[in-house]
């Protein structure tokens, strides 16, 4: 249920409420392994940080193939660009600079393209220095040097309203990108103390990405291999076919990648089982019932179930521009009449897997900091719905459906794809707004349509989510709640709120901005646009030879350590 993508520096993701989660988990990959209570019961609190088939390169084999799904090869191909998302994402890092790795929730850089990485607080800036491998040059022979990072500053600091980013979290705070001791030395001086500056620059804009213009139409329906630095390269991308293929780079000065190609496959949620079950695809996800039935019945020689936490929020949006929904204390009766804990179940049926309901966008429960801030302005009940609704002027008409002034209440949900899964979510919040007097009615779409309908916000009601590329989830706070933020596709962004994450962002104790940020959260909750749901596992069935992926946490390994084993 989600996956929208909204952050310049590329940490978290819009995304559709996907539960047959593919190529987004696997190649996220983690660096360690661990129990994964395969087959017993488990909740939040047991399940592993990662679980994969962890093994060192000489365990590898040379060569080989991997195939994937991707629920859409998107629009925008620029991964800072407002209009990208996770997908937009998977590509991207298949052949540009992955500057940053995670084990779990540690940092470090990655030694291909940053030698040394090191931060300090002089007269109450964060002065980070990063020194960049001699060797870092993109494809069509442009060093990587400090020009880069300032390219990517440049872009995404919210000074030129040309540039259509995904949001300026972080940048926005940077005095100065300069070079250091030579080129290959980039010195970045914020404005204050930044404790979240690991959560920038773990990719960049390429320096060929000059102006505004190039930045929102270079990667229009197209990408640019010659821009590209990594282990693998573009080898075709059909945005009409709905295919895309990386082969081994022969100019990355890396370790050689293990595998000769990684091809993607656009595939519906059924087909990607299909695939799986044919051996077409090498991985699929599986957080459903049915999907986890049909892998765990195909044995352990073809199926290896791989079960993590997953650094996601999936919530429900509800659309303050359409005319329906317009009026807050609509979208107040519409939550108090959504029973989140039934929907839990579902989602969570036949998953041996329970968690509590989650009530924050900015950290995950088992981060430290966290509060059950939605908790603490809604919960459900169906008899204070109703008389929010009646308050509002919504009154039951001689059918039972809310109606004013001649028009009936009757909101659109969003579904996408074809998952048995998500069709029942919808169907039980169909029979919840039902209760409450609202004639809900869902409308499918096609999985590829999800760029479509989020940047047209063609919805009322819309099942979605947020996945998260690092653990630093404070430092985007105006993504989420920020005036043209990016995630948040309810509408309900103020000035007022953003003048508080402005506030926020300059608090340099972390404690601190933390609990800030947690205040400010239960007042932008109040605004009734995005009701978090759940967080849910990560559950992958890949080809058991499958090695260094599956379903991941928040850490990062090297992108060429994907292999199969010998």
């Amino acid at each position: 249920m989600k996956i929208p993508s909204t952050s310049p520096h590329a940490r978290r993701w819009r995304s559709r409420s996907a539960v047959a989660l593919t190529a987004t988990a696997l190649l996220s990959l983690t660096a360690c392994g661990g129990d994964s209570g395969k087959g017993d019961a488990i909740d939040s609190k047991s399940v592993a940080a990662s679980d994969i088939n962890p093994k060192s390169r000489d365990e590898i084999k040379d060569g080989g193939d991997l195939n994937l799904a991707l629920e859409e090869i998107a629009e925008q191909q620029n991964i800072f660009h407002a209009d990208g998302n996770l997908y937009t994402r998977q590509l991207w890092r298949m052949y540009n600079p992955q500057m940053s790795l995670f084990e779990n929730e540690d940092y470090k850089p990655n030694p291909d393209y940053l030698t040394d990485v090191k931060s300090e607080d002089k007269d109450g800036k964060t002065v980070v220095t990063y020194t960049i491998n001699d060797k870092a040059q993109y494809n069509d022979g442009t060093p990587i040097d400090w020009r880069a990072f300032e390219n990517t500053w440049k872009a995404n600091n919210g000074s030129n309203p040309d540039y259509k980013v995904s949001s300026t979290d972080g940048y926005i705070l940077i005095e100065s990108v300069k070079p250091g001791a030579n080129d290959k030395q980039a010195v970045v001086t914020y404005k204050q103390e930044f404790p979240w500056w690991k959560s920038l620059f773990d990719t960049l804009v390429p320096p060929q990405v000059k102006d505004a213009e190039t930045f929102n139409n270079a990667y229009l329906k197209q990408v640019h291999p010659e821009w590209g630095a990594g282990p693998f390269k573009v080898e075709n991308v059909d945005f009409n076919g709905g295919r895309a293929t990386f082969v081994r780079n022969e100019k990355w000065w890396g370790d050689k990648a293990k595998l000769d190609k990684v091809t993607y496959r656009q595939l519906e949620d059924q087909a990607s089982m299909n695939a799986f079950q044919a051996g077409e695809i090498d991985a699929v996800g599986v957080a459903t019932k049915d999907r986890l039935a049909t892998a765990r019945g195909m044995g352990e020689d073809k199926a290896d179930i791989r079960t993590a936490l997953r650094p996601s929020n999936f919530l429900i949006t509800l659309n303050a521009k359409s005319p329906l929904l317009k009026d807050p204390a609509v979208r107040e009766g519409i939550m108090q009449g959504i029973d989140r804990s039934q929907l839990a179940k579902i989602r969570f049926n036949g998953l041996d897997y329970s968690e509590k309901l989650p009530g924050s966008f900015l950290l995950l429960q088992n981060q430290k900091g966290y509060e059950d801030n939605f908790g603490a302005v809604m919960s459900y009940d169906q008899g204070k719905a109703k008389e929010t609704l009646d308050k509002a002027g919504w009154k039951p008409g001689p059918d039972g459906i809310r109606e004013k002034d001649g028009q009936k209440l009757a909101p659109r949900y969003v579904l996408q794809g074809d998952d048995p899964q998500l069709k029942a979510e919808a169907s039980a919040t169909q029979k919840m707004m039902r209760d409450i007097g609202v004639d809900m009615q869902i409308d499918q779409r096609p999985t590829s349509d999800f760029s479509k309908i989020t940047k047209q916000r063609d919805f009322d009601i819309f099942p979605m989510g947020f996945n998260l590329g690092d653990p630093f989830g404070v430092a985007y706070f105006a993504q989420v709640y920020g005036t043209n933020g990016g995630l948040n596709l309810s509408g309900t962004d103020t000035a007022e709120m953003d003048r508080k994450a402005a506030e926020i962002s300059k608090i340099g104790n972390p404690e601190k901005q933390i609990k800030k940020a947690n205040e400010a959260e239960r007042e932008a909750l109040r605004a009734y646009g995005l009701m978090p749901t759940f967080n849910g596992p990560t559950i992958m069935a890949t080809k058991p030879a499958l090695a260094n992926s599956g379903a991941a946490g928040f850490t990062v390994v090297p992108i060429e350590d994907i292999g199969w084993q010998k």
